[in-house]
């Protein structure tokens, strides 16, 4: 999964500060889909704005997966989810370079301001399908600054090319987004 341009760790401020607190509220978003005992894939975690609030949802019972290519941002997002004592619900992966290199099952997955960083969409999305068990879905949220209306309508045939079917385009703040589940015989 390289890329001409990741947001580098040393930015990751800008990822989790009071004003992003105030814009995108991870248990309003995410509180709708996630359900204890749930595996959570958290793919772009970055320093963990919403891998604390996964794992806060999903229970004792329940996994989140908190993948990143860059091993400086797990190294904040771990040390986020253990000052809130939520270690034991979350597994750290450190992505390969030309893939996730994840080889378990999900009921959820979280791409937050990150699709646009990969070179591959195509063979990315394809991927985040197979992780997904029957009846998961799968949220993307783009931020607007980045992804024009142009792009993200590319992106949206791209993801129904890799066979998801669009369930709903949930409103979350400077983004476009889509609530995706996997397209079953008939759709």
């Amino acid at each position: 999964m390289s890329t001409p341009y990741v947001c580098p760790a040393t930015y990751s401020g800008s990822l989790d500060n009071f004003l992003r607190r105030l814009m995108h509220k991870p248990a309003k978003i995410l509180s709708p889909f996630i359900k204890e005992g749930m595996t959570v894939l958290d793919m772009g975690c970055g320093t963990g704005f919403f891998t604390a609030e996964l794992a806060r949802l999903v229970g004792e019972k329940g996994k989140v997966i908190a993948a990143d290519l860059q091993q400086e941002m797990l190294d904040k997002m771990i040390l986020k989810v253990s000052s809130l004592g939520l270690e034991k619900r979350v597994e750290a992966h450190k992505c390969q370079s030309e893939s996730t290199g994840i080889d378990k099952k999900t009921d959820f997955i979280l791409t937050f301001w990150m699709i646009h960083e990969v070179p591959d969409q195509q063979k990315f999305l394809e991927e985040m399908k197979s992780f997904l068990n029957p009846g998961g879905r799968f949220m993307i949220a783009e931020p607007k600054i980045h992804v024009t209306r142009k792009s993200f309508n590319e992106l949206i045939k791209r993801v129904e090319d890799a066979g998801f079917q669009i369930i709903s385009t949930p409103e979350i703040a400077f983004s476009r987004s889509l609530l995706l589940e996997v397209k079953t015989a008939g759709d």
